[in-house]
């Protein structure tokens, strides 16, 4: 936003559109005329919003939740109705969803606690920024923590690891759930829907290994079967070490979810530029005596590969059972004048940021009672 109006200021140009950052924030030019350009949401670049045109699917935003709600659910990106009997809210978590619930809450009067377990705020938000070209994605935290500080009502403790017991004991009349989502070491995913047999020759690693700081060097087999931004990513950011990086996975193009974001010749010619070797229609079968096994998806011819290590970028598993564990405790909840207990974001039904921060939001809209209305809610033309 500084830089657009200064290349005005300056006669650089005499206006400017921005497509994106509209949706983002559909009041940036207010904001920027009133001098409120810290409030703006600035986009992020990941290009969700395309998607849904590739997709015929409603138009989405990670910055924006309500963008594509406004008629169904009369959603405002700006305002959001206080609640009558604004209660006490503990959000459990401080990712995406967690911190999109904390502040939405927070502006419908609720007295909001967010625990963290660890010391900063953005779970996988913070961590997926740092990978290679992602730097913008701090955006969903950095405005999202900004707003909490400037509520009284909302407050934020970090290496704070609740249990349900605890939980239970400080008289909350809501509470969310925001734990995210683990990856998975088994090979599970798209492909597979069964643990692949792996004696254990091989080291294998997750991108949450890779993004807490154990990346794997030596010969390198990434197998690819989420499709999206991650396993170009760890190929990019491991190959940058030294190692030697092969890309597998069943599709016919590396990456192939972000020909939605437009973005997937960006990513295919980045591993080419840094000699990562790529095994389109190809998953790995098993793991043994220090070897993979690779299955052409077409043809069904196995091939044997030696590998130091492999990282399965497959499917995710919700870590669920604090939310799982509060919800079976009834009686305990009755007592201690709990009202709702509720998995959001990943913790939920692990998917793309933009699908927790929306959860997240619509968290804080149904607190007092769910919006179920809204899914039968058409905005059908008539034809005359």
């Amino acid at each position: 936003p500084d830089t657009m109006a200064r290349m005005v200021r300056q006669g650089i140009v005499d206006f400017v559109g921005a497509a994106r950052p509209s949706i983002a924030d559909p009041f940036l030019p207010n904001k920027v005329a009133e001098g409120r350009v810290d409030e703006i949401r600035e986009c992020i670049g990941c290009n969700i919003c395309v998607s849904g045109d590739w997709t015929m699917a409603p138009v989405r935003c990670t910055q924006n939740p309500s963008m594509g709600e406004e008629w169904r659910r009369g959603w405002h990106p700006e305002t959001i109705q206080p609640l009558q009997n604004p209660g006490k809210v503990l959000i459990i978590g401080g990712g995406p969803a967690g911190l999109e619930a904390a502040m939405s809450a927070g502006r419908r009067g609720c007295e909001v606690v967010l625990v963290e377990k660890s010391r900063e705020l953005g779970g996988r938000a913070l961590t997926e920024s740092r990978l290679p070209g992602l730097a913008a994605w701090r955006r969903v935290v950095e405005y999202r923590a900004d707003q909490i500080d400037r509520l009284a009502n909302v407050n934020y403790y970090f290496e704070s690891d609740m249990t349900a017991d605890e939980a239970l004991t400080y008289g909350f009349d809501h509470i969310a759930v925001a734990t995210g989502a683990t990856w998975r070491h088994d090979g599970v995913g798209i492909y597979h829907r069964h643990p692949l047999p792996n004696d254990g020759t091989v080291a294998v690693f997750t991108p949450d290994d890779v993004m807490a700081g154990t990346v794997p060097d030596g010969q390198v087999l990434v197998f690819d079967d989420e499709h999206f931004t991650m396993g170009g990513l760890l190929c990019e950011l491991i190959a940058k070490t030294g190692a030697g990086v092969t890309l597998v996975t069943p599709a016919a193009e590396v990456s192939s979810y972000t020909t939605k974001t437009m973005e997937q010749h960006r990513v295919f010619r980045r591993l080419l530029e840094l000699g990562v070797t790529i095994l389109p229609h190809h998953v790995v079968a098993s793991i043994s005596d220090g070897a993979v096994s690779l299955l052409h998806t077409v043809s069904g011819a196995n091939t044997q590969q030696t590998v130091d290590s492999v990282v399965f970028v497959t499917g995710r598993l919700p870590n669920d059972a604090l939310a799982l564990e509060l919800t079976d405790r009834r009686e305990e909840r009755a007592d201690a004048g709990l009202q709702s207990v509720r998995a959001i974001g990943d913790a939920f039904a692990p998917g793309q940021i933009v699908n927790a921060v929306w959860d997240g939001h619509r968290y804080a809209e149904e607190l007092d009672g769910e919006d179920n209305q809204a899914i039968f809610r058409r905005n059908i033309p008539s034809i005359d």
